[in-house]
């Protein structure tokens, strides 16, 4: 998806990379989350999520955006149920970012749904979703790309760089990202499913 036209927006002339609707809504946004969220305790999720909704964000229960991160547009954010994003995560959502439930990306993690056309004389913007499947760590300092497909109960080990799709159920460490073995779980006793199959510990 290109994210503007190149024969009107030429950022490397001075031009804007993105539409003045859009570049109001995100000056609104950073100037609201600024006042309101950034400097809030932990404690106070609700009211973060509050405020993501306000600005058009899709939040489940106890879904928690801490007050030190980041969200880009939070129009193009999904959250699960008692999903999180830690402090000082980056959510460069030029795209749709969807997180499953119970997900957390660590510190200072970087969602990045956006890049540049290498072949454009202008760089033009290109975005592509992002999709975190249920039950995922992304460790702190991880580093995930557009189009990026996570499998639900991944472990993206810390400062690994993620593109492409990483099976369910596996634990992934380094640059670029190598699936290092089978994430075996048990949770509650219940089944676990570990790369499409289900099996009882």
């Amino acid at each position: 998806m290109r994210v503007h036209n190149s024969d009107v927006c030429r950022p490397l002339d001075g031009g804007p990379s993105f539409p003045l609707p859009q570049r109001f809504a995100r000056g609104l946004w950073n100037v609201v989350w600024l006042l309101l969220a950034a400097w809030t305790p932990r404690q106070m999720h609700a009211w973060r999520r509050l405020l993501l909704r306000a600005f058009g964000a899709q939040m489940g229960g106890r879904a928690d955006v801490r007050g030190a991160a980041r969200v880009w547009f939070p129009k193009h954010l999904t959250m699960g149920d008692r999903s999180m994003l830690a402090a000082g995560v980056i959510c460069y959502n030029l795209a749709p970012i969807e997180i499953g439930a119970r997900t957390i990306v660590s510190q200072r993690a970087h969602l990045c749904s956006g890049s540049h056309d290498a072949e454009s004389p202008n760089f033009d913007l290109r975005a592509t979703p992002i999709v975190i499947g249920r039950e995922v760590w992304i460790a702190a300092e991880a580093f995930v790309g557009p189009g990026t497909n996570v499998g639900d109960g991944v472990v993206l080990g810390a400062r690994a760089v993620a593109f492409g799709r990483l099976e369910p159920w596996t634990i992934y460490v380094g640059n670029p990202a190598r699936a290092l073995r089978a994430r075996k779980v048990q949770w509650r006793n219940e089944p676990v499913p570990i790369q499409g199959t289900t099996i009882r510990q």
